[in-house]
């Protein structure tokens, strides 16, 4: 985030001049273009698949240590993480106990048969134990979008509700605690061109 440069070595040694063309930082994804000719690629898989205590395997470059490849299993899907110094939340993540460190972001995370199911991230640093990825299925749903338009598009409604408790229930008069309050709604929002109102049942 906020580089002046970005400079893309490939693992033969060449080395070339990255330009970031769309970011998310919800998803923790970038799309970075260079300019080279036939390069290799790999099979995406499909993370829907995954199954917690399936084998995964890790492939980066933690702390420069080139090619690194470690082996663990998938801990836990859906994972919503509370990272980085904003204090952002990174939702329906992968984890797993393979080892990922500064260093692996980016590189890929394999199933048994070769396939790409997740691209790790090192959102917690220094974790013992615990890693995560983004799903390859929410990053091929993303790719799209950063290319065409430099950022995802995601649809909103812009109010802030919480779970109508029993306590609400009864201050509002309700026969049940059922539903959601809206605490506000944001302006100029598709909610309040709809006519959603703050205190909303």
């Amino acid at each position: 985030r906020k580089a002046d440069k970005i400079k893309v070595t490939l693992s033969d040694g060449r080395e070339f001049t990255g330009e970031v063309i769309g970011s998310d930082m919800s998803s923790d994804m970038a799309i970075v273009k260079i300019q080279a000719d036939h390069l290799p690629t790999v099979t995406l898989g499909n993370s829907d698949e995954l199954r917690v205590g399936e084998i995964v395997i890790a492939i980066g470059n933690p702390y420069g240590l080139q090619q690194t490849v470690t082996m663990g299993v998938v801990s836990a899907k859906g994972r919503a993480i509370l990272a980085g110094i904003e204090g952002h939340v990174y939702r329906n993540f992968i984890q797993t106990d393979t080892a990922i460190n500064p260093g692996n972001s980016g590189g890929p995370l394999l199933n048994i048969k070769g396939e790409v199911v997740g691209i790790n991230t090192a959102i917690i640093p220094y974790a013992q134990g615990i890693g995560f990825a983004i799903p390859i299925n929410m990053a091929k749903r993303n790719i799209d979008d950063l290319i065409n338009l430099g950022k995802v598009r995601r649809s909103w409604l812009g109010v802030y509700i919480q779970e109508v408790t029993p306590e609400i229930a009864e201050q509002f008069n309700l026969p049940e605690a059922k539903g959601v309050l809206v605490g506000d709604v944001i302006e100029d929002s598709p909610a309040e061109e709809a006519g959603i109102k703050r205190e909303g049942i």
